[in-house]
């Protein structure tokens, strides 16, 4: 076998690498090379690229370690008994890649994830030496992510998390006896110890010591996890349950959901519900209302099919709406916040933009445009000085207002 070059492993591992969701630097540690010492940056301005919440796109190198695994989970492309081309980073040479990437302002930071090889130790060991060599000998002080392993020792997780910026682990799938079934050598129980141990490793560090220092940082921006959509045959429900109980129990900083599409040798025993990346843009959707609009799971869920999964012809907060339609019209001059969030297409920033107007004057219709409402789907349930839906909120046609038009499908 010939000696693979940087640049045919650079090829390799970051096509590897595309399975894996990456998650931007928001909430990470505040550094930057502008007093002269070291270089990088993780606060500034934007080979994968993630976007904050602030909208800011950022760019980062994204690439496994190796795509060698002694794990065999089904739906995993670089699995033991997948037919892929193998290649392996030595940690130098990751180290050499971010220097020089972010040298030639191509990335912000780096994201590093690997399979499984020689053991979970051996692997984890490796990625912490990265990130070490990283910041301590190179003072590389750019955004780093590192995919951490449940299975590694625990002193080797808490190391990352002095060199990282954000740790995350992934609960690869929805349930446990999905786990059990599709990814046999892995642990769900190990996984969320692992998780747990993340968290109470950043709480204990929050607090000063008797001597009135603060202990070095831990993993900043928090912990992230993914889930892949799609394999176990899961339900949307089962997956915003499981969700649910992961930021309450880890205060995960994100949840990110990987639609699963079947690759050419993978088992016909695997499930899949289509299409995929509409599922999986439906439960980002429902995971935001979560988070930041104050619904709780039965809420959005209850909205959707009797199969227990969402919409995919419209949003969940339309769903929900349409379904909810005796608490519409809301009179946008006299509902709180909680209640202003709930109506489809008047977003946060539109709410808090209402909410300071409204204490000057009364608003209308042209108010809402320019604050960016969308009006297209939020004017059936709204009521305004200079508007009034009358019967719209009520017709029985209004779905279809919203819902894609069927398509004549092309024969040839």
């Amino acid at each position: 076998m010939s000696r693979l070059s940087l640049e045919q492993k650079l090829a390799i591992l970051s096509d590897a690498a595309k399975y894996d969701a990456s998650c931007a630097s928001s909430g990470g540690q505040k550094r930057n090379s502008r007093d002269g010492k070291g270089i990088g940056s993780v606060t500034g301005s934007g080979i994968c690229h993630a976007y904050t919440p602030d909208g800011r796109c950022i760019s980062l190198l994204k690439i496994l370690m190796t795509n060698f695994c002694i794990y065999d989970c089904v739906y995993c492309v670089n699995r033991v008994s997948s037919n892929v081309q193998r290649a392996r980073f030595a940690p130098e040479e990751v180290v050499t890649l971010t220097l020089e990437f972010y040298r030639r302002n191509y990335i912000e930071g780096l994201f590093l994830s690997s399979g499984i090889i020689k053991s979970p130790d051996d692997t984890m060991a490796d990625m912490v030496r990265i990130a070490k060599l990283l910041r301590t000998e190179h003072g590389f002080r750019g955004y780093i992510h590192l995919k951490t392993i449940p299975d590694a020792a625990p002193h080797l997780i808490e190391e990352a998390g002095l060199y990282a910026d954000r740790l995350s682990i992934n609960v690869e799938l929805p349930t446990d006896n999905g786990v059990k079934t599709f990814a046999p050598e892995k642990d769900p129980v190990q996984i969320r110890r692992a998780m747990r141990e993340v968290k109470e490793q950043k709480d204990a560090r929050k607090d000063r010591s008797h001597t009135g220092k603060r202990p070095p940082k831990f993993a900043p921006a928090g912990q992230s996890t993914q889930m892949i959509v799609g394999a176990d045959g899961a339900n949307d429900t089962t997956i915003l349950r499981t969700s649910s109980r992961l930021y309450t129990g880890y205060r995960l900083k994100r949840v990110y959901y990987s639609a699963f599409s079947p690759i050419p040798d993978s088992s016909s025993a695997l499930p899949l519900i289509k299409p995929p990346l509409v599922r999986e843009h439906r439960l980002y959707q429902a995971d935001w209302l979560l988070r930041f609009y104050g619904f709780d799971v039965e809420e959005i869920t209850d909205s959707g099919t009797a199969d227990g999964n969402l919409d995919l012809d419209i949003d969940p907060k339309l769903a929900w709406a349409l379904k909810n339609r005796h608490v519409f019209p809301v009179d946008v001059n006299r509902a709180d916040r909680e209640m202003l969030l709930r109506i489809p297409g008047i977003g946060q920033r539109s709410v808090g933009r209402i909410l300071s107007t409204r204490r000057h004057r009364t608003l209308r219709y042209d108010d809402l445009r320019r604050m960016g409402a969308n009006l297209k789907q939020a004017r059936p349930f709204i009521s305004l000085l200079d508007w009034h839906p009358r019967g719209l909120t009520d017709t029985e046609h209004l779905r279809a207002r919203f819902a894609p038009q069927p398509q004549q499908l092309q024969l040839l």
